[in-house]
């Protein structure tokens, strides 16, 4: 994913607009993204659907507590 990925601390979020039928509909379209970034380990930390889809935010952890951290292991300073 590249040296960003390693520098993360913690977890990445992101927050979007589905369009779709239902809530359940617009959890499977979440997580789908979240594995099409690379990120395996997620959650939905929070969703509503209204309308015409679902607001959805959506964790992907690179990092859990306890996690050996990339960024701590020597990366560069060249940024």
């Amino acid at each position: 994913m590249g040296e960003w990925f390693e520098r993360v601390l913690d977890a990445v979020d992101i927050e979007t607009f589905f369009a779709c039928k239902d809530e359940k509909e617009g959890r499977v379209l979440a997580m789908q993204l979240m594995k099409g970034f690379g990120l395996k380990d997620a959650d939905i930390v929070f969703i509503e659907h209204e309308g015409p889809g679902a607001r959805v935010r959506a964790r992907g952890y690179i990092h859990r507590a306890g996690d050996r951290y990339g960024w701590l292991e020597g990366g560069t300073d060249d940024e």
